[in-house]
């Protein structure tokens, strides 16, 4: 267990508006005091997780090549709209990586569009909506505990698609014994909508609990006849769509695809938007001016080394962490815990879903665990009522899954040992960068538990 850094002595100052009980003190810190604190916090917090069990689906560990592209100049700089069209200057290289990023995306998912300027996958799915349709409309998406992301949420929620774009959201029905979208209710649904002059005009498909793929080629049809485009939310999967271990949906029917670029892949946190070519200008107009400025353009960098490194090893990357997900999903189930999905092999993707009510609330269990170093959350199912008495949580095996580490059939009884070993290996030599630095004669080189940034 790794020792909290000390706090550090400090004079609170309670302004006249804050009322005593509500509001947590300001606090007054001496600006050299300050900045070797920020320090300290993430030097313990790097070796916490060093020492730790990550286990959070939308979590990834980027290599050290695409790292490095994080602490380029790129991220001090300035770019606004498309390559060779941009509003500032000095972009003459930024415009080339970006091109570059293009391509490698184009590449790696087999698509004619690309567009990996959105900085978030929630910022994608804006792209989408403004794509796709207007304030007022309604469109088709999953519930929350049902695995839909907030994004996808209703206004009174709080949800992206309600709140900010001004949508009506109308949930897509859900089988809790096959853990997928109900095929007939929602051909129902769609009609029943269309009679009530409510006919969606976009239907989200993926979301953030995704164990099995979604039926788009089996909907594909009753959408089209009702005018509706599809968007598939790939931000936990794209990794497994890009190393072929998943469903292709632009392949299926959908008319686009988003994603995030930290999940299952292992890139910088970011966004992508995917699209048949048709939709690439308006795509275009809705990412900028639509709903980006400047697109983190380091983080660009990184997208486009990452795109490389999946190309070269994403899908022996993709197998293997579907493998790990299976084998964990088998091995809790075979110590009494009740993972969902069985009867269909618990899962098809990077996560599971386990059911932890007889051991108590979500919530609880959540903090225990992370007591003892297993960092993984809590999450809602589609049979919970209250958002605060989750009865499942939700575990992701991306972090782990370099090409190199196998899992055999039934795994070993001590984890968190093999585990340990693993992180150590991983912090030496990530496989992927490794084998491409070398392929170009370049070295980047990682002591083991040790930060990527200078500590005072």
């Amino acid at each position: 267990m790794v020792e909290p850094v000390p706090e550090t002595s400090r004079k609170h100052l309670t302004p006249p508006n804050v009322i005593q009980g509500q509001t947590a003190p300001a606090t007054i810190m001496e600006p050299r005091q300050s900045y070797n604190r920020v320090f300290e916090l993430l030097e313990t917090h790097q070796k916490w997780f060093a020492n730790s069990l990550p286990l959070i689906a939308s979590e990834n560990i980027p290599s050290p090549a695409v790292r490095e592209a994080l602490l380029s100049d790129f991220g001090n700089r300035y770019a606004e709209g498309w390559t060779g069209e941009r509003v500032y200057a000095g972009c003459k290289y930024i415009d080339q990586v970006e091109q570059i990023c293009i391509d490698l995306a184009k590449q790696l998912f087999n698509v004619d569009f690309a567009d990996v300027r959105p900085i978030s996958g929630v910022c994608a799915n804006l792209v989408a909506y403004t794509t796709f349709t207007t304030p007022g409309d309604t469109i088709l998406a999953l519930a929350i505990p049902a695995g839909g992301h907030i994004s996808m949420g209703k206004k009174e929620f709080g949800g992206t698609a309600g709140a900010v774009r001004g949508l009506n959201v109308e949930y897509l029905p859900f089988d809790t014994e096959e853990m997928n979208i109900d095929i007939d209710a929602t051909e129902k649904k769609i009609k029943k909508l269309s009679d009530e002059d409510k006919k969606p005009t976009l239907a989200m498909l993926g979301g953030s609990v995704l164990p099995f793929p979604h039926p788009v080629k089996q909907l594909a049809d009753t959408f089209q006849e009702s005018d509706t485009r599809i968007c598939f939310d790939a931000a936990h999967v794209a990794g497994l769509i890009a190393g072929t271990e998943f469903q292709d949906p632009l392949h299926e029917g959908a008319d686009a695809m988003t994603a995030s670029t930290h999940k299952t892949l292992p890139g910088p946190q970011g966004g992508l938007i995917l699209s048949k070519p048709e939709h690439g200008e308006k795509i275009k107009k809705s990412t900028f001016p639509g709903n980006v400025s400047n697109h983190h353009l380091h983080h660009l960098a990184g997208k486009a080394v990452m795109f490389a490194e999946m190309l070269a090893f994403g899908k022996e990357y993709a197998s293997q962490i579907v493998k790990n997900s299976r084998a964990l999903a088998a091995a809790l189930h075979e110590r009494g815990f009740q993972v969902l999905g069985e009867k269909k092999g618990f899962t098809r993707s990077h996560l599971l879903v386990a059911d932890i009510t007889k051991f108590g609330d979500g919530k609880t269990i959540e903090k225990k665990l992370e007591d003892a170093n297993i960092i993984l959350n809590r999450n809602l199912l589609p049979y919970d009522i209250k958002a605060d008495k989750s009865s499942s949580q939700r575990r992701g095996c991306s972090q782990d899954c370099e090409p190199r580490f196998r899992v055999s059939k039934r795994l070993p009884e001590s984890p968190l040992r093999i585990r340990d070993q693993q992180r150590r290996l991983h912090l030496h030599s990530h496989p992927i960068s490794l084998e491409l630095n070398q392929t170009s004669n370049r070295t980047v080189k990682a002591r083991p538990h040790q930060p990527y940034y200078p500590l005072h």
